[in-house]
């Protein structure tokens, strides 16, 4: 594609973002943009929205090659629209913008969840399976959408060649999110007759493989998972935590009872326990040609020996 990669990463004051930023940037030209700013980095980052018009002239002015998308919202806002407008009205103004300023490359994280949660998903879901996502979990729904805006584009723009990397759970040494609360609960909850398979991936693997699709201008889609998985059993044996484990009715109870009370939660949402997609990572090692460094069990391990040395748990 070209010699001189000058890469713009939305997103870059996040958990992913500032890491993979500061490893590129000992190579190339790095820009990041955000909403928010941090003082710890090795590369320029511009405050700026990633629904902002500006944007195009970011990439002009800085004769950006590469874009890697991270920017997205990870936990569910009250405001349902305003996360539409973030995740998929963003990711069309990148488009947008990246087309307009002649990027060659974009890469974009989108998430195992856009597969959906799903009785009838595969045993291990391949890049090939259905993206369904489930309306009832944002996050899941416009992930799904966030995809089938990306296809659009390549077929009408083949000259923007895409990286799309769908990873499952990600765990690190820092990683704080929704997930990592559930483990966190002094008891962990299972749905009765599910064993809710959880695949992770270390944060490092993330980086690594981003890495290795920016350094040689990878094209495709692929799950991002380590070897295996761990059932909810399992995840609350390595934890020494005792399970709680109860009737899908009575989840669904609770949460149509929290939905009267004003959050954002509905009753199908005890599918996000139930039927989680299990990630294969075939083409990943064997495609996309990444070593990963870290297995599932590996990845989770990790997980709680750097929290217990922190005191959390």
């Amino acid at each position: 594609m070209t010699t001189e990669k000058r890469i713009l990463i939305t997103g870059a004051a996040g958990y992913i973002g500032h890491q993979l930023g500061k490893r590129l940037a000992k190579d190339y030209f790095v820009l990041g943009t955000d909403i928010r700013t941090r003082d710890d980095l090795n590369f320029p980052l511009e405050v700026l929205d990633v629904r902002d018009n500006k944007l195009v002239h970011t990439l002009t002015e800085n004769r950006i090659t590469h874009v890697i998308h991270l920017a997205s919202i990870l936990q569910a806002s009250p405001d349902r629209q305003r996360d539409y407008d973030i995740d998929v009205n963003g990711t069309r103004n990148v488009l947008q913008a990246c087309v307009a300023a002649k990027v060659k490359h974009i890469t974009v994280t989108s998430s195992g969840a856009a597969y959906g949660y799903h009785p009838d998903n595969p045993a291990w879901i391949d890049e090939d399976d259905p993206l369904r996502g489930n309306p009832e979990f944002a996050y899941s729904d416009h992930k799904r959408q966030v995809e089938e805006l990306l296809r659009k584009y390549l077929d009408e723009h083949p000259e923007l060649q895409q990286l799309v990397f769908r990873p499952g759970t990600v765990l690190g040494a820092e990683t704080r999110n929704q997930i990592t609360g559930l483990f966190m609960a002094p008891r962990l909850l299972a749905i009765r007759g599910s064993n809710s398979p959880f695949v992770f991936i270390w944060d490092q693997d993330v980086i690594g493989a981003m890495e290795q699709g920016i350094r040689d201008d990878r094209v495709g889609r692929y799950n991002m998972a380590g070897d295996g998985a761990l059932t909810i059993q399992e995840i609350a044996r390595r934890l020494d935590k005792s399970l709680l484990t109860i009737p899908a009715s009575v989840v669904k109870g609770a949460l149509q009872v929290a939905k009267w009370l004003g959050k954002p939660v509905s009753p199908e949402q005890v599918n996000f326990l139930r039927y989680r997609p299990v990630l294969s990572n075939r083409r990943l090692k064997e495609e996309f040609g990444y070593r990963l460094e870290k297995t599932s069990a590996e990845t989770f391990e990790f997980f709680i020996e750097q929290a217990r040395k922190k005191g959390d748990l």
